[in-house]
């Protein structure tokens, strides 16, 4: 075993903000002066030539020039007829743009782009490394679907039991566009912890996750159980013997030491910045341990039976020497536990989030 220190990470920079744009070019001069009045307008009509509707009066002959008057009236009634009907179009236009700036407004209140009131999105047929999401019933509500518990974001909800994950300070929820996602930073106060313990040890059990992790060195546990002066088993990656490679390890007595734990390790696939699906399985009639990569059993190891130390299952940590250590570096999600060992038909149905009559007794972020 490592010493169980964290190795420092460095934040990757944001996104660039991006910049503003320009006005473009053929805008008209707000300051260009107006053209003269012509005659045949008023006061009033505003500038430049006349609407495309309006016309004028032909042209009085020069024969008869002096001995006609234009009816000034009759051009005038006709102009003021038409300052009328375009005053009740701008007015008309105005009003329709009110009822649409209202209606808009409304659906805003009523939940459009914050999506209280959206259709719930499609149920998803997989998701990256194969995992879906379950479908959705028609009874179902938005809470049903929720990864957390109604009214504490920092909860994660128990799919199948009654056993909420709080997370701590450093950890944070990855929402995407199919599922949701539990980050861990690599650092101490970067972790989740049950209510509970939620594996009873001296029994067969599995337990699973999904797993992508970015650490290159070090020790990094995905799942625990224990917050003692031990764990009772833990899961993850490890460098052993100058090797990175997936890890699940148990321990036999209780005082923690390297001699009294039983692991699996499988160091021949790649472990870092891609998903993988961990299992873990504790066999308590045969005494054997197993652990799953994906679908494929990497080894098996036959152990005693294992430690039932005190202490809770916890998420991005383990317990080593009575201090914690093992901080995981990357997101976690697809977290279950069975009590049973799950044979090889059983692990490929998880694999391919299709459980069957196979339930788990907990279950977070599926």
């Amino acid at each position: 075993m490592t010493d169980g220190t964290d190795r420092p990470n460095s934040p990757q920079p944001g996104p660039a903000s991006g910049g503003y744009g320009y006005p473009q070019p053929g805008q008209s001069n707000p300051y260009q002066p107006a053209p003269a009045l012509q005659p045949a307008q008023q006061p009033g009509q505003g500038f430049g030539p006349p609407p495309a509707d309006e016309t004028f009066p032909p042209p009085v002959p020069d024969a008869f020039g002096s001995a006609s008057t234009p009816d000034w009236q009759a051009m005038a009634d006709a102009t003021e007829a038409s300052r009328r009907k375009r005053k009740r179009l701008t007015i008309g236009i105005a009003a329709l743009a009110v009822v649409l700036v209202a209606g808009g407004a409304s659906w805003f209140v009523l939940g459009g782009p914050d999506g209280k009131n959206d259709p719930p999105p499609a149920a998803s047929s997989g998701s990256p490394s194969g995992s879906g999401n379950p479908s959705q019933s028609p009874d179902k509500t938005p809470e049903d679907d929720s990864p957390t518990v109604p009214g504490e974001p920092n909860l994660l909800r128990d799919r199948s039991g009654k056993m909420g994950i709080a997370l701590g300070p450093g950890a944070s929820l990855g929402e995407l566009a199919k599922r949701t996602e539990v980050r861990f930073k690599g650092t101490a106060d970067s972790y989740a912890q049950g209510a509970e313990a939620a594996v009873d040890v001296t029994k067969s059990f599995t337990v699973s996750t999904r797993a992508y992790n970015v650490a290159e060195t070090g020790s990094r546990m995905a799942v625990s159980q224990g917050d003692g002066v031990s764990y009772s088993f833990e899961l993850g990656f490890e460098v052993v013997n100058g090797k990175k490679a997936w890890v699940f390890r148990v321990q036999t007595g209780d005082k923690g030491q390297a001699a009294t734990a039983q692991q699996v390790v499988v160091d021949t696939v790649d472990t870092t910045r891609q998903w993988a699906l961990l299992t873990g399985t504790y066999d308590a009639e045969k005494k054997t341990i197993a652990l799953w990569v994906d679908d494929k059993q990497a080894g098996q190891a036959q152990v005693s039976g294992i430690w039932a130390g005190p202490g809770p299952l916890q998420l991005g940590r383990a317990r080593h020497h009575g201090i914690w250590s093992a901080a995981w570096d990357g997101p976690l999600d697809h977290i279950r536990i069975f009590d049973q060992a799950l044979g090889q038909e059983q692990i490929t149905g998880l694999k391919n989030n299709k459980t069957g009559k196979t339930k788990p007794t907990h279950s977070w972020l599926i």
